[in-house]
Parts: structure tokens; sequence; C-alpha cells
């Protein structure tokens, strides 16, 4: 069901709940456009370009998705994608690009893939998060600083290039950075404004500042831009050719994974802080439409912004009037306040990122996994964070993810264990006395889900044991949760050893999947081999 409904049918559309939805609205509205413009330009598009994909696709997660209160549009996360794409294939290759996301977003939430995010394991998330934070914050550097420079090249390259221009700097420009930052860290700690956001602010103090008194050597979105377009953008359908589907499938495919991981984050963020409950496949089909829609319309890749989200639901916003409020809010900006936007200063938009680039990073739950994580996490979170900052997105969390996936092998297999039983142990599980248990039999406990990885430690158990004719040999099943063909292959060949020398086996209290597997494989009609689901017949009887 999605959301403008769901909220419908909960009675959150009625009259008693408009004012505080539109109150929400207007401040997320207001809190938007620094940032939208701010992601539009960090990602190499036009400011314009963000305030269009905020528009578009809020709208459209709005009413589409899974999560009532969601917000939605541009965000920093997106940025390292985004820009790269840009660079590579213009900004047009990144619409194609955002419009096959969309496609395959809409797929992923219609074949009801939502569930899957979830295996993400955190130190990952925590790692490519903290990771684009830092990215984010040092690709500020040069509109801080004003620094006359476009650095290029890898993310050392561009460090050392920045390092070497910092003799440089505008100190006008690095003046406005300053006293924005500060507008942005104080102003949430002063009682009487904390209810204020802080990039409003920065945004409308400086820009007020910079339009008053014309300071040279400050670059703003007028001197680098141009002046934002006074109107709604309009339909354009972008040239599609097989050729450049097949260019850009592996960039759309990371917007895709990177759009599912942050919106289906940012709808759990919200369910914990309004106590509602998302349906994480609507929520991808929304996104799924939201980025199909926005790049038709001049905008961009788009997800759930947790930020924004969270500022939604603090100021009273529960259902998706909110977001819709939020929508026009920008239009009516765009509509009449488009010729101010020209003194903007970049270096402000610059100290805005700085802060959400911390916000990212999250620094203090980074150290303190660090800390106190298990060692093999704190690998896979140090080689995602790495790989995110020094090679590329894609590739840390797929490894972050693929070494997360072989080091919970290795646990799942090592927990794998053989125990051969005595009859003192046999007569404490079944609660008799130890002069009932049968002499000759032995008996093996197997526990544990006997897989691929496992079969090794599963034949190891048996190791030790050389079966003669006549001996009858029990294999308990009772405590295997699951068996793949890897685990039935290393099995039947246990049996076999045993039973070519003339014993017999007893494969017992296997559950009724497993129980199901071992006779489709045709251990049962191999010579020698029974299934019994009880070991009564173990004992002697109770005399």
């Amino acid at each position: 069901m999605f959301a403008l409904l769901e909220a419908y049918r909960s009675g959150l559309l009625d009259r008693s709940h408009w004012l505080p939805n539109i109150v929400a609205g207007v401040i997320v509205g207001v809190v938007a456009l620094p940032l939208a413009m701010a992601f539009a330009i960090a990602s190499g598009a036009k400011p314009e370009q963000g305030l269009y994909t905020a528009i578009v696709a809020g709208l459209l997660v709005s009413v589409f998705g899974g999560s009532r209160v969601q917000i939605a549009g541009p965000t920093g996360a997106f940025i390292v994608i985004l820009s790269g794409i840009v660079a590579t294939h213009g900004i047009q290759g990144l619409q194609i690009a955002t419009l096959m996301a969309g496609v395959i977003l809409l797929l992923l939430g219609v074949a009801r893939l939502g569930a899957v995010i979830r295996f993400i394991p955190q130190p990952v998330i925590v790692g490519f998060t903290a990771g684009i934070g830092v990215i984010i914050w040092v690709g500020q550097w040069k509109d801080f600083f004003g620094l006359p420079i476009t650095p290029e090249g890898h993310f050392h390259q561009k460090v050392l290039q920045m390092l070497q221009a910092l003799p440089s700097l505008s100190p006008v420009a690095t003046l406005f950075g300053v006293v924005s930052l500060a507008l942005l860290l104080i102003i949430p700690r002063v009682p009487r404004f904390s209810k204020i956001p802080g990039p409003l602010v920065a945004l409308v103090a400086m820009t007020t500042l910079q339009s008053v008194f014309q300071f040279q050597g400050v670059p703003t979105i007028g001197s680098v831009f141009g002046e934002l377009p006074r109107g709604l953008p309009t339909f354009d359908w972008p040239d599609i050719t097989l050729l450049r589907m097949v260019e850009l499938i592996g960039p759309a495919f990371a917007i895709a994974m990177l759009g599912a991981i942050e919106s289906l984050l940012s709808a759990v963020v919200a369910d914990g802080m309004s106590g509602s409950r998302h349906n994480s496949n609507q929520e991808l089909i929304g996104q799924g439409l939201a980025n199909m829609a926005a790049p038709l319309f001049g905008g961009f890749a788009a997800t759930g912004a947790i930020a924004r989200t969270a500022t939604n639901i603090r100021n009273g916003g529960n259902s998706p009037l909110a977001g819709i409020v939020h929508c026009v809010t920008l239009v009516l900006i765009i509509l009449f306040l488009a010729p101010y936007a020209k003194n903007v200063p970049l270096a402000t938009l610059a100290a805005i990122l700085f802060v959400v680039a911390w916000n990212m990073s999250e620094l203090p739950h980074f150290v303190r996994l660090v800390k106190r994580a298990p060692r093999a996490d704190v690998v896979i979170l140090l080689l995602t964070f790495a790989l995110t900052v020094f090679a590329d997105l894609v590739v840390a969390v797929n490894i972050g993810v693929v070494v997360a996936m072989l080091h919970f092998l290795r646990r799942m297999a090592d927990s794998v264990t053989v125990t051969r039983q005595s009859s003192a142990q046999l007569a404490r599980d079944f609660g008799v006395a130890e002069s009932r248990v049968l002499p000759g039999v032995q008996v093996y406990s197997v526990e544990g889900p006997l897989f691929y990885g496992a079969s090794d430690a599963f034949a190891d158990g048996f190791s030790g044991h050389k079966p003669v004719a006549g001996e009858t040999i029990v294999i308990r099943l009772g405590r295997v949760p699951f068996i793949d063909a890897t685990g039935l292959h290393a099995l039947e060949g246990q049996v076999r050893r045993m039973t070519t020398v003339g014993a017999t086996v007893l494969l017992a209290e296997a559950n009724v999947r497993v129980g199901e597997k071992i006779k489709k494989m045709g251990l049962p009609s191999l010579t020698g081999v029974s299934v019994v689901s009880s070991l009564a017949d173990l004992f002697r009887p109770d005399s």
C-alpha cells in the first residue's frame, strides 16, 4: 500500500492533522533549499537541478513510497558516485543512468527484494558512509577556501594539489566560509534560535552580506553558474541509445544499490522516531518512480534523506502531506526568489556540506566500533572505509560485503561439531539409567548447519573412528537446522565408508526438511542404512 493511501486509511489526512504537517513541510522545504543546491554543485550539476530533483522526487516518494514521513531528494551519499559519472559521461549520461537506476529500483520493489538490503552488515554501512563523509569534506576545500585550482586525479592526488594551493587561498572567501560554519554550529545551541534551521540562517545572512557589499574574490552561484531560471522545468526526454545504456549499466546499478540502501536506512530511522512501520518493497517502488521521473524534468538521482526526514518528524510531520508541502515550498521559492540566489556564496554552501560530511561520517560511532567491535568486524570496517576513499564506493561495498560473508561462513563452519556420545551422556540425554543403554552402539551427535563450508569439519569429526563389520553406528541429526548438497555429499561419503565394511548406520532425529532431503538423496535405499525418528531401540526395556 503506498504512503498516501495508507495515511488516508489511518485518518492522518483529516483536517485536524493539516496544520502540523503544513508547518513541518515548510520548514523542511526551507532546509532542503541550500542542501539541494549544495549537493547538485558537488555532484557536478547546476544548482537548479538539485531543486528540480527535490521537487519531483520528493513529491513522488511522498505519494508512492512505503514510509508516510520519508522526505526524498538529492543527498550527500550520492556525491561521490554522481560526480564521477558526470566527469566521465556528462550530465546527460548521469540523467540516463538515473533513469535506468529508477527502473532497477522499481523492479527490485516489484520482486519484493526490499528485505535483502538488510543483509548488508553494519561495519560495511558505517565504513562507506564514513568514507563518503571524508570525500565530501575534502571535496569542498576548493570552495571553502576559494582556491584557484580544480583538483584532478585520485583522492590522494586531489588532497596534495589543494594543500599545495593553500597559500593562494582567498582571504575573503575563507572568511565567508568560517563565519558560515560558525553560524551552522552556534545557532542550534542558542535556545532562542535553536528551532531555526542553521543552514537557512547561514544562507540568508551570508547571501545578504554579499548582496549588499559585493565583495571581490567570493565565488557565488551567479558568478560560476549564472542566475537560477525563474520557472519550473519542462519535460525533456534524454537521447537514449543502446550503446549509451550499455556504457551506463554499471553506474546505473551503483545508483540503484546506494539509493536502495540509503532510502531504507532513512525509513528505518523514521520508524524509530515516529513509531510507524514502513513497507520496504513499496519504498523501493516509490524511489524507482522518483528516479525515473526526476531526470525527465532536469533532475538527477534522489533517495531518502535522513536529515530532512528527521527534521520533518521533529516538527510534527506524520503524513505524506508534509512531504508534498515541502515540494510546494521549493516551487514557490523558485518562482519568486530565484533572482536572489545569484549572490549565494559557494563558501557558505561548502560550510553546509562540511557539517553534512561530519554528520555522515558518524565519527564517534566509527571510533567506538574500532575500539570495541570484534577484530574481524574492525577489519571489514577499515577495509570498506579505505576502499571508499581511495578506490571506489561500489568496489568498497562489494568487497566489504564479500569479506563479511566469507567471515560469516567461516564462523558458521566453525560452529559445526561432531561429538561421540558415551553411554552416560546418552542416558543423561534421555533421562534413563545408564544400565539400560545397549552396549556396542556408537552414537555421534552432529550440531550445526551442514553446508558447503562445514563439510571438512563434519568429515574430521569421524576421522578417528574405524567402523567394523556388525557394528551399529547412530548419527543424530536433531541439531542440524539445514543441509545443502555439499553437506548431503559429505554425509553420504561417511555413510558409505561405514556400510562398506559391514556396519549398520542409523540416521536419527532429522527435522522434516533435512529428512526430506536425505530421502531425496537416496540414502535410505543404501544397504545397511535406516532413517529413524526415535532412538528408543537403543535402550533395554525398563525392568
